[in-house]
């Protein structure tokens, strides 16, 4: 039996901070696309590398009197806390820079052999017009492009575009030896020599925040084929950027929110709700617009989960107890064929590039479906029964898929709520029926409960 397979790369973080809210969009998303392969019977090898040799990392090591190697791995840490807090899986292999200098300079060597690259003074240049396909990725033309980023290499250029391989070792930094001389990598090298090592000459799928088109992925292509002379990615994907409250998050506007930060005071489901219900394309704002729908969406979602939950318990008392227990079959069929048909939805959606937005839709299908046919408080019957029991294997089903709806819904929802009424500076007390009974999900709801208490209630008051 052939075994279908797909290799999946994704450029990694440069860890020298701890990472912010856009940063872990790729992340989340190729979760998704790792698991929604495997759904389909695919064995996935999925790569997020780590980027630890760097300018960023060395500028700030020495601000901090420590040594780049111990500040990137401190750093490759507290991804790893982040990352296993946004309950998503490990990748299969996770490669650093600094693991890989043997494939980086062997990678070059054979760029040189081939006369793509030069050597000039200690540094080694790749040569773009010996690439002459150079910017297909991007669509963009050489005659018409200027140097990507100001270069430090002076006059060792033969082309204005040409861009660094291996730069020669400066005081102070860390460098490794190579045939050329002490020194270190150039950025675009690095993911090059990382696939070749893991995944060979080609890979399926590449991915990347949209920023990384071009010059890296852009380089990447052009290093890559002119080595092996074969196609590099099959497949590329790139996410799109993230503002937070239609400005895109800069140091310089003081607008950078660390995800850590965001989960001090945000469920982990509400971040991933809020990066999966937009297509990974389109640009996604953080707002309090986007938060509050992320916030009811999950409170639909649970509500109808519990709700389920509870008939189905009923269920299982009665069995407990030895209780007959009516025949369900062909009950509610009418209802399974809703779900059917919407994970049908959902299964051309995520075929679609990736459409998480129409696979929502079919999931609110069903949700709208089910708080149609059975409410809170209605007699059990084996009809209900089985339509509680579609009903969460398909949000659960769905739910897998995205790493969300695994939480205990109950539970949840009463994190939910003291979350939210913790922003308002609002305190849950125990005396008004409503706050204890009635999950309240969204900010709506709180208003409306304030108005249901007494004045001088202590159900609530003020921080």
């Amino acid at each position: 039996m052939l075994i279908k397979k797909v290799k999946l790369y994704v450029c990694g973080p440069t860890v020298y901070d701890l990472l912010h809210i856009g940063n872990f969009r790729g992340p989340v998303f190729f979760n998704l696309v790792r698991q929604w392969f495997e759904h389909l019977g695919y064995q996935v090898t999925s790569a997020l590398n780590f980027t630890d040799v760097d300018d960023k990392i060395i500028d700030r090591a020495k601000k901090l009197e420590i040594s780049s190697q111990n500040l990137a791995e401190k750093y490759i840490e507290e991804y790893r806390k982040d990352y296993a807090s946004l309950g998503l899986r490990p990748e299969t292999l996770n490669p650093k820079v600094t693991e890989t200098m043997v494939e980086i300079i062997s990678f070059i060597e054979g760029l040189i052999k081939k006369g793509k690259a030069y050597e000039h003074g200690g540094d080694v240049l790749f040569s773009i017009r010996d690439f002459p396909e150079y910017g297909k990725l991007s669509g963009r033309k050489t005659d018409e492009l200027q140097p990507a980023v100001q270069s430090d290499l002076g006059d060792s250029k033969k082309n204005p575009l040409d861009f660094a391989l291996w730069k020669k070792a400066k005081a102070g930094e860390p460098s490794w030896e190579s045939p050329w001389g002490a020194g270190r990598p150039g950025w675009h090298i690095e993911c090059s020599a990382m696939i070749s090592k893991h995944f060979g000459e080609q890979i399926d799928i590449h991915g990347g925040g949209l920023d990384l088109l071009f010059p890296h992925h852009e380089n990447e292509v052009a290093q890559s084929e002119s080595l092996s002379g074969k196609k590099f990615a099959n497949f590329w994907m790139h996410w799109n950027m993230l503002n937070l409250t239609g400005a895109k998050m800069s140091k310089s506007l003081g607008n950078i929110i660390s995800l850590r930060e965001f989960l001090q005071v945000n469920h982990p489901e509400v971040y991933k709700w809020m990066i999966l219900s937009v297509h990974y394309r389109s640009v996604l704002d953080f707002g309090e617009e986007s938060l509050l729908r992320a916030v009811q969406g999950l409170g639909r979602v649970y509500s109808a989960l519990a709700m389920a939950g509870e008939y189905l318990s009923s269920e299982s008392e009665a069995r407990n107890e030895k209780t007959e227990i009516p025949s369900t079959k062909g009950a509610g069929s009418a209802f399974q064929k809703n779900c059917d048909l919407n994970w049908q939805k959902v299964s051309e959606s995520l075929n679609d590039d990736f459409n998480t937005p129409e696979a929502f839709a079919a999931m609110y299908d069903v949700i709208r479906t089910f708080n149609g046919q059975v409410k809170r408080g209605q007699a059990s019957s084996p009809v209900i029964i089985e339509k509680a029991r579609a009903f969460r294997e398909f949000i659960l089903e769905f739910g897998s898929l995205l790493s969300l709806f695994q939480e205990e819904p109950k539970q949840f929802l009463t994190i939910l709520d003291d979350r939210l009424l913790a922003k308002m500076n609002l305190q849950r007390r125990p005396c008004s029926p409503l706050l204890m009974n009635e999950p309240l999900h969204d900010f709506k709801k709180i208003l409306r409960s304030l108005m249901f208490c007494e004045p001088n209630s202590p159900s609530l008051e003020f921080q």
